[in-house]
């Protein structure tokens, strides 16, 4: 696997980037890491990141990956993604500040533009949370 910086693979920046590193990559399947810190913009006041903070993971984990396939198809641009649909969300716990999950992200099928995506995260070898979603992944900015 190539590693490139996050900045190169998701349009997100501070303080809604929700992923810090792509970790791994096989075929469509990823996974994520990132470290949840003071002052995120999905945390609450008691200091948990919040379910929309774990579906935006999620979802700029999907992104990670296609930027990762987009550049070793040798695209300049990064790509664009949309969340059309969420679908089966389950949070079985929410990480605190402090807390470093990992995200594996399975990109499924393809049509007219629109990638179902499965998606996991997991702390300490816990599992916090797990969704499908449809995304809309877009290479024109």
């Amino acid at each position: 696997m190539n590693y490139y910086c996050i900045e190169n693979l998701i349009p997100q920046r501070a303080p809604i980037q929700m992923v810090d590193q792509l970790l791994e990559v096989e075929g469509r399947t990823a996974v994520t890491t990132f470290e949840i810190r003071s002052g995120n913009y999905f945390a609450d006041e008691e200091g948990f990141m919040t379910e929309p903070g774990l579906i935006e993971n999620i979802a700029q984990s999907a992104s990670a990956l296609a930027g990762y396939l987009s550049r070793e198809a040798g695209e300049k641009e990064t790509p664009v993604g949309y969340i059309g649909e969420i679908k089966n969300f389950h949070c079985y716990r929410c990480p605190h500040i402090g807390e470093k999950v990992q995200t594996s992200i399975t990109l499924g099928e393809e049509v007219g533009g629109i990638t179902l995506v499965n998606g996991e995260v997991h702390a300490s070898g816990e599992l916090l949370a797990t969704t499908r979603m449809k995304i809309f992944i877009s290479q024109n900015r």
